[in-house]
């Protein structure tokens, strides 16, 4: 498994991750980050447990989804579709993959995420900007975690 830690800092997404092994998630899901950060050679294992003990963070959605990936190796061009988007939240079935999940879009949509370096190349620019999408910042996390609050209402 691989934990992550996204931040935007100046308009740019960073991402750390790290692998984490079995045992180790299974500390992290009975709260006992208290003695893994000290078992950990981990920097972002270390820093996940401090705030888990600090900030209190527990699990709160799993989110689901299919992806397809287009990768153009010369500029780093990463194109990505996401679709059948699902959360739950049955934190017991997680590793198992037996959970009940709930659509967070409507069939058929699909979340486009177009990742560049530098500077989009026109010819992308111009595929994108000649259809009918809809331009807008997307979080799969904060559309899970809204649906399961809904549901709960």
């Amino acid at each position: 498994m691989k934990l992550e830690c996204k931040e935007k800092i100046n308009g740019y997404c960073h991402k750390e991750s790290c692998l984490i092994s079995l045992r180790e998630y299974q500390m992290i899901m009975e709260e006992k980050t208290n003695e893994l950060i000290w078992e950990t050679e981990k920097p972002l294992l270390k820093r996940f447990c401090t705030s888990c003990m600090t900030r209190r963070f527990t699990p709160k959605v799993i989110i689901d989804y299919e992806r397809t990936a287009y990768i153009e190796d010369i500029t780093n061009i990463r194109i990505t579709l996401d679709g059948n988007i699902s959360v739950s939240d049955d934190f017991s079935h997680f590793l198992d993959g037996n959970y009940m999940r709930y659509p967070v879009q409507e069939k058929g949509q699909y979340i486009l995420e177009v990742k560049f370096d530098y500077i989009m190349p026109s010819y992308i620019r111009h595929i994108i900007t000649n259809r009918k999408l809809v331009l807008s910042s997307f979080s799969k996390y904060c559309a899970g975690r809204k649906k399961i609050q809904s549901m709960r209402r």
